[in-house]
């Protein structure tokens, strides 16, 4: 079918029209974060259209409502079309050089983590090939790789350093994440992701981390996160590292519960912290705490399928009340994937959600970890103008069709992305 004729993506001026006679328009409802049932609950308007005055969604409804518009916007034909929110990609690597393809073939043979480290793989190694590329190289990678998310329909992206792992690539990892980029980037500092190998001790490093490295990234970042896990930093550890980044006005999030259940959770409520994310063994006694908390549980599916872990427990989350969001994870080591619409296929082919909880936690909620949940995540007016259309008879298709080329363009705040 003909593409509709959108606002150019490269003009600066707002974007301002009506988008009418769209098949329907999907999204979440209700202010963020959604819980149990409101997770569940995607309203849907068949046909649908939405206008849009000053990059900022002015209504959404039937077209015979907003027929209104017609003599003061633009009118654009998205016949054929479904309208979803602009996906939100709340944990993502994209700061990195290199690959890990050897790896992931040693993987398929059976090899398991001891092996591949013994053979030159792991996360070292990705850190001495992010070293290696310099500013430009990293501003190159973190443009290429968040111009694959946006081609699959993600219009918000937050972007973790933490393959540098030294002062000077960390912060020029931070300093590419913030140039413009075809989507909005948000950017976390996760220096505390692995110790170096130049450094002792995990508290060594977190000693010159944090006195030399994390004031620099704190006028760089919004968030600070650490991985809580046998072998990077305990929870004394990491609740050292958060209470400074904090003090520095960072929000706290956590990498824990991926391998086993070292204290992330009962941390992250203590501070209050906005996530814990991956939660591959988190057992009954985490999904009660979480669902007694204002911490998001983040679930990462392609990960969990990457290295044959257990699935993340999101139905149990879900059906205790807890907040859930789901993200790729894209890294060049366990999840080698940018595209939301596979993360959702997973959250509800394994993991249990249905196709409405992976669409809300991907928008809604997602938008909610990253502080941004009134003005992006759903299509309501007073929200900015990022809208994903969609090939494709049903808003659904986007989870169940595994791989499938569905998207037919993005907007962000009315305007067409270009990746």
């Amino acid at each position: 079918m003909a593409e509709p004729e959108l606002p150019d993506g490269g003009r600066q001026e707002p974007a301002s029209f009506l988008l009418t006679d769209l098949v329907a328009v999907a999204t979440a409802v209700g202010l963020p974060p959604l819980r149990g049932a409101e997770l569940n609950r995607v309203e849907v308007t068949s046909p649908g259209a939405i206008a849009v005055r000053d990059g900022v969604i002015a209504g959404v409804g039937a077209p015979a409502e907003l027929a209104r518009f017609e003599a003061h916007l633009p009118v654009v034909s998205g016949a054929g079309l479904v309208a979803v929110p602009g996906l939100v990609d709340c944990h993502t690597h994209p700061a990195f050089g290199g690959d890990r393809a050897g790896e992931f073939e040693l993987r398929a043979g059976g090899a398991d983590y001891e092996t591949i480290h013994a053979a030159g793989g792991g996360i070292l190694s990705t850190v001495a090939a992010t070293r290696a590329l310099g500013p430009a190289g990293l501003r190159d990678a973190v443009r290429r790789h968040v111009s694959w998310m946006a081609a699959h329909g993600t219009t918000t992206v937050e972007c973790k350093s933490g393959y540098g792992l030294d002062g000077p690539t960390e912060l020029a990892s931070l300093a590419a994440i913030c140039e413009r980029h075809a989507v909005e980037t948000v950017p976390t500092f996760l220096g505390a992701h692995a110790v170096p190998p130049e450094f002792g001790s995990a508290d060594a490093y977190l000693d010159h981390l944090i006195a030399e490295v994390l004031p620099a990234a704190a006028v760089l970042a919004e968030a600070a996160d650490v991985f809580v896990e046998r072998g990077a930093f305990d929870a004394d550890q990491a609740g050292r590292y958060l209470r400074a980044a904090a003090d520095l006005g960072l929000v706290a999030r956590l990498h824990g519960d991926q391998f086993t259940e070292c204290g992330a959770i009962p941390l992250a409520v203590e501070l209050g912290a906005r996530s814990v994310d991956h939660l591959e063994q988190t057992g009954p006694a985490g999904v009660r705490m979480l669902a007694s908390s204002d911490v998001c549980g983040v679930l990462l599916p392609v990960a969990a399928m990457e290295l044959r872990r257990p699935m993340p427990p999101a139905r149990a989350l879900i059906d205790a009340g807890a907040i859930v969001a789901l993200a790729t994870d894209f890294n060049p080591g366990s999840a080698f994937c940018e595209s939301l619409p596979v993360a959702m296929h997973l959250a509800c082919v394994r993991m249990g959600m249905t196709p409405a909880e992976a669409l809300s936690a991907c928008t809604a909620n997602a938008a909610w970890v990253l502080g941004r949940h009134e003005r992006i995540g759903r299509l309501a007016e007073g929200c900015d103008a990022d809208i994903l259309l969609l090939d494709a008879p049903d808003w659904r298709h986007l989870a169940y069709h595994l791989g499938g080329n569905v998207v037919s363009a993005a907007l962000k705040r009315g305007r067409r992305v270009e990746p």
